[in-house]
């Protein structure tokens, strides 16, 4: 997985890195082949804007943007919708390769 972490105009800390990359290596939970996260943080007027662009194979791109006041808290918006949207899409992949009822055997009671 490739994992690209940018700001302007706001200085990138080691701490807002090392929460960033915690939150990316917890998206892998949800067994989907991730191939490149691209997150981007910058200053707006007079909030923090936060986006999570995710590559997925066999999918389309998951995009999260969230903005706040506060650099933490916008992250934290971010990256708990990044975790919905990627449950949601584990649940849907899940259920889509389920079995058919066609599939099921019947099995004779005797």
């Amino acid at each position: 997985m490739n994992v690209q972490i940018r700001s302007k105009e706001i200085k990138l800390t080691q701490h807002l890195n090392d929460h960033i990359g915690a939150a990316i290596e917890n998206f892998k939970r949800y067994h989907l082949d991730i191939t490149t996260v691209n997150v981007m943080i910058t200053k707006e007027k007079n909030k923090v804007g936060v986006e999570f662009d995710m590559h997925i194979a066999h999918a389309q791109p998951v995009v999260i943007s969230d903005s706040d006041e506060d650099v933490d808290t916008a992250i934290d918006m971010a990256i708990e919708r990044a975790n919905k949207a990627l449950r949601r899409l584990h649940d849907k992949m899940k259920d889509h390769q389920a079995t058919s009822l066609r599939e099921i055997e019947v099995v004779e009671a005797e």
